[in-house]
């Protein structure tokens, strides 16, 4: 999207408008600041799912049980996916679009400014919730992050608080998403048509659109759950008539189109980075909208492949095997709209663009085994291993996670008003995608072999994979200080960052100073 703009308007920033100290951020309604809440408060949850992910990778590095026994393995690796999905992708991702919407599509702000506030402040109480239950009595929820019945009606206290943190981290999610909608509908700087948006907008949007049409859905499914624990009921509970499997087909409704709620942006924010160090124009860029739109419709008819084990007729895994697959043609789309993007350009290989390319790398190849997971019969053999575990790290590490990055080092020098150290980046990028790789591409090879997930102990065939796997997961770890390292270098200075951070990015937020001023737009900006 070429922006051409009348006039730079409302720039100044108003130093007397807004309380500072603690005020400043419990108050918050400017978006810039919601924004940073966000980000920070995603980052803190990383480190905590982090340290439990490594606890996991201690335990197996070998064979017998070394630090935990298996019922807090299998809290430490409930609580690492919960902790992950809900407390560290997904508000990373919402502050994102806090900071950068507003900026590209020359709005003012967000819509509804106290309800921005609110659906933040609901996180930190819920992710105390979720934590906490670790120290309840009986210890945090182990049934799996999908919190499956009938395990699930089993559980003791802490399984209720995660129930109810879910339920709050929920309606945090629809309202940040009414938001985003109103804001991107409503607030576009005049001349800014829908196909002149930023891609990270459009992707955003489409993410708004799934979030409120599935998080109601996960929110029934919980509070059945929780009806069957405390009330009476019997709709998951076997022993009343209920049916644990019907448990899976609501929670996977919510839970695919979730997968793709976690990714969308990120291919929005691969698609704003590979343009600028490519020097091109993005290939295709309608075709990218419709690629996106279409991946949404779809996530909604493939649940059930997460479900050939269930026993499903066979005319029923047919239409989910088919269904699945064809989603690989819109992400095929994508992928080869920024190779071609790439193609001829001149490209320079600065730290966002290296998490970009990283992220096209890593993420089809765990598109590729995602494939292979569609077919149902290869599905049955490898169901529940650890080639799941490693096909969706690949997915959510390698896709969301490295874009997360890539985003983080393209707009830091507009948040901060100082570029980041480029060999710091750098270093941090070649430590990630080492270990990353280090640590997941050995799982394939185990889940092939049959290693089950969820267990706290194996034997002695997986050894070798599981020690390898273990000490890239430390390393991948450590890699992820040398991140904030760089955060904190930048924030507390370093060369000035003009307003036009890269030469050749294009879009309205590169129209601002930077740091972007407390208030921008107050007179929208023209788009021609």
């Amino acid at each position: 999207m070429s922006a051409v703009l009348d006039h730079h308007a409302g720039h100044d920033d108003h130093a007397h408008d807004h309380p500072h100290g603690w005020r400043r951020w419990l108050y918050a309604t400017n978006h810039k600041d919601i924004g940073t809440l966000y980000l920070w408060f995603a980052f803190a949850m990383l480190i905590s799912g982090g340290v439990l992910a490594l606890t996991i990778r201690a335990e197996l590095m070998q064979p017998g049980l070394q630090y935990v026994q298996p019922e807090l393995f299998n809290q430490l690796t409930t609580m690492h996916g919960l902790i992950m999905v809900f407390g560290a992708i997904m508000p990373a991702f919402v502050g994102f679009a806090n900071w950068q919407i507003p900026l590209m599509i020359g709005a003012s702000d967000m819509a509804f400014a106290r309800m921005n506030n609110f659906s933040f402040w609901l996180m930190p109480p819920a992710a105390l919730l979720l934590v906490g239950s670790f120290f309840a009595p009986g210890g945090a929820t182990a049934a799996g992050w999908t919190l499956y019945a009938p395990l699930s009606v089993q559980m003791g206290v802490g399984m209720d608080m995660a129930i109810f943190a879910v339920h709050i981290l929920g309606a945090s999610s629809i309202m940040g998403s009414i938001n985003i909608i109103t804001t991107i509908l409503n607030m576009r700087a005049p001349g800014m048509t829908l196909m002149k948006m930023p891609l990270f907008v459009w992707t955003w949007l489409i993410t708004a659109y799934l979030l409120i049409a599935v998080m109601p859905v996960l929110a029934g499914a919980i509070t059945m759950l929780l009806t069957d624990r405390h009330f009476g009921t019997s709709f998951f509970n076997a022993a009343g008539g209920g049916d644990p499997v019907m448990y899976q087909h609501i929670f996977w409704f919510f839970g695919h189109p979730e997968v793709y709620i976690m990714i969308l942006p990120a291919f929005g924010i691969v698609s704003e980075i590979i343009p600028t160090f490519a020097r091109k124009r993005l290939f295709g860029y309608s075709s990218m909208v419709y690629a996106t739109a279409s991946i949404a419709i779809l996530s909604f008819i493939v649940w059930a492949h997460h479900m050939f084990t269930t026993g499903m007729p066979v005319t029923g895994q047919l239409f989910f095997m088919y269904a699945t697959m064809l989603i690989a043609v819109p992400t095929g789309v994508k992928i080869f709209n920024w190779v071609a993007t790439m193609w001829r350009g001149s490209m320079t290989f600065e730290t966002p663009m290296l998490f970009a390319i990283g992220f096209i790398f890593v993420f089809t190849m765990g598109g590729l085994t995602g494939i292979i997971l569609s077919v149902a019969p290869l599905d049955i053999q490898l169901h529940d291993t650890y080639y799941v575990v490693a096909h969706f790290h690949y997915v959510l590490v390698a896709g969301s996670l490295f874009a997360l990055f890539a985003g983080t080092y393209y707009w830091l020098p507009k948040w901060t008003g100082h570029m980041y150290d480029e060999s710091i980046g750098k270093l941090h990028f070649w430590a990630s995608l080492i270990t990353f790789n280090i640590t997941f591409f050995p799982m394939h090879f185990l889940g092939l072999a049959g290693m089950p997930r969820r267990y706290a102990d194996y034997p002695m065939q997986f050894a070798d994979f599981n020690f390898i796997a273990s000490i890239g997961a430390f390393g991948f770890g450590l890699s992820q200080l040398i991140f904030l390292y760089a955060i904190l270098k930048c924030i507390k200075g370093g060369k000035p960052a003009t307003a036009q951070v890269w030469e050749n990015a294009e879009g309205l937020e590169w129209t601002v100073p930077s740091p972007a001023p407390f208030h921008t737009f107050e007179t929208p900006p023209t788009v021609r």
